[in-house]
């Protein structure tokens, strides 16, 4: 049993050189999985294969999937995502995933980016200060998900919870949005990657499905994301997200070309 001419090119391009172990303890299951995430699934969708690989690192991340983000972080590095757009995808995970999940990725990040040849620390991407953080924060924020939303979410808090709503802007937004190596575009897709791989977020990622939609990131767009996901997260949080998806984006709302392929 082996995985089928397509499947195995684009494992190649990938993972040049590399040599499963469990092709040769598990032929049957990597013939399915092979043949299903690279060939089938890669028909699917509008997503270049750096952002392709950069939405699967952010979800690797979410569900805790070193060994495989090890893996896949190899192979986004060969098809040419930088260094500094990796460690972007592991900084933006923090405020969304925590550092208790992140903390082992960024060691493996740095583990990685050492084999790799890279010298650490990287030119900072950091663009305020502790004075200007919030100030910037709050309009990259209302830039992202809404003026108005925003507004209305400061206005319905409770007195008690006001600082949460200060930290989402300084920290969240100010902090890491802010960033450069990534644009905002990029950086959407990827906290939405992380929510719908995370799970029990689902009223998170309905709003960044919205925010999303704020910066460009259309309903093609963000089922390719969920559809290039699905056999890294599983059918049930894949079939959550497009749900999320229709309720805030129906498909009647956008155009009726074909999305069973590349554009």
């Amino acid at each position: 049993m082996a995985p089928n001419e397509q499947a195995r090119q684009h494992h190649d391009e990938l993972f040049p050189g590399h040599v499963s172990t469990l092709a040769v303890t598990d032929p049957e299951l990597i013939e399915y999985f092979d043949n299903f995430a690279f060939d089938e699934v890669l028909r699917y969708g509008t997503l270049d294969t750096r952002t392709r690989l950069m939405v699967q690192l952010a979800a690797l991340i979410a569900v805790q999937g070193l060994s495989e983000y090890r893996i896949m972080l190899g192979a986004a590095l060969t098809v040419g995502v930088t260094p500094v757009e990796a460690k972007e995808i592991v900084y933006q995970a923090v405020p969304y995933a925590g550092m208790g999940r992140v903390f082992d990725f960024l060691h493996a990040t740095n583990d990685i980016l050492t084999a790799h040849g890279v010298e650490l620390p990287l030119e900072g991407q950091s663009t305020t200060t502790p004075e200007t953080r919030m100030e910037d924060g709050l309009a990259v924020q209302k830039e992202i998900v809404g003026a108005g939303t925003v507004e209305a979410m400061y206005a319905a808090a409770p007195a008690d919870t006001t600082h949460i709503q200060r930290y989402l802007s300084g920290n969240c937004f100010g902090d890491h949005y802010t960033r450069g190596g990534l644009d905002l575009r990029t950086r959407e897709l990827l906290t939405f990657a992380m929510l719908i791989a995370m799970g029990g977020c689902e009223p998170q990622a309905k709003g960044h499905v919205a925010a999303n939609g704020n910066v460009g990131n259309d309903r093609r767009v963000l089922l390719s994301v969920a559809t290039q996901l699905l056999p890294f997260i599983g059918y049930p949080r894949t079939l959550n997200a497009i749900r999320l998806i229709d309720e805030v984006v129906p498909a009647a709302t956008n155009d009726s070309g074909n999305d069973s392929g590349k554009e």
